[in-house]
């Protein structure tokens, strides 16, 4: 008798690895941010994950980012080579105000406009004493014989208003501090950090330091006719 053949075994089907699904959303959001962080030349804080090859089918993030300016950091473009400042439109205008009623004077301007333009960034202090405000205020009349200079007492005298006015305030021996909510060097999370600072030493009264922004119980304003040609020898 012919033997019978052995049972073939069954043949099990074979089984197919799993497709990966799409990729994790947040590691899509990890991809966009260190996307993100490189064109404007900062290094992002977030944790490397591993490389998932994208599964068929999957969608396909892409970004394109396309900056007019070579270099993308570069915010503005101001005068001068110590940096510029952020100015309430309101204080601008505020300021203008005081000068045509003749509230606020030259000596005062002159004053705040000196102290405001060289805060250290991010600070809203500035390291003057009043002697090297007033000799700064003084620095273009070497080469004017006969101009008038402003003095020392008259920049004491301008300082003690402006802090009456709350918009300066003494910090200590040749320091002063800007009222930042008028004039602010540095961004807005360093100002919210000096914020906090000031809010801590003062409050948050609306009779404390920043809020209270004078002057008050202003005089009645001088009329002005700008039509009216200058005075002979008058300056514009």
């Amino acid at each position: 008798m012919t033997p019978e053949p052995p049972a073939r075994a069954q043949r099990r089907p074979s089984q197919t690895p799993p497709i990966e699904g799409p990729t994790n959303s947040d590691d899509v959001l990890d991809d966009i941010v260190n996307l993100l962080a490189g064109h404007i030349g900062e290094t992002a804080n977030v944790a490397s994950t591993p490389t998932r090859r994208r599964a068929r089918g999957a969608p396909k993030v892409q970004i394109s980012i396309d900056y007019s300016d070579s270099d993308p950091r570069s915010i503005h473009t101001m005068a001068g080579e110590i940096g510029y400042s952020i100015t309430s439109n309101w204080f601008a205008q505020w300021m203008a105000k005081l000068l045509v009623a003749g509230v606020l004077s030259r000596s005062r301007a002159a004053v705040f406009l000196f102290v405001a333009g060289g805060q250290k960034k991010g600070t809203g202090i500035t390291s003057y004493t009043q002697q090297q405000i007033t000799d700064g205020l003084n620095e273009l009349l070497a080469d004017m014989p006969g101009a008038k200079r402003i003095t020392r007492p008259t920049v004491n005298k301008a300082v003690k208003t402006l802090i009456e006015w709350g918009w300066l305030e003494s910090a200590g021996y040749g320091r002063i501090r800007l009222n930042v909510t008028l004039w602010f060097t540095g961004n807005s999370g360093e100002q919210k950090n000096v914020l906090q600072e000031i809010a801590s030493d003062h409050g948050d009264a609306p009779e404390a330091f920043p809020h209270k922004v004078g002057p008050k119980n202003l005089p009645v304003q001088q009329m002005l006719d700008f039509e009216e040609p200058p005075a002979r020898g008058a300056a514009g």
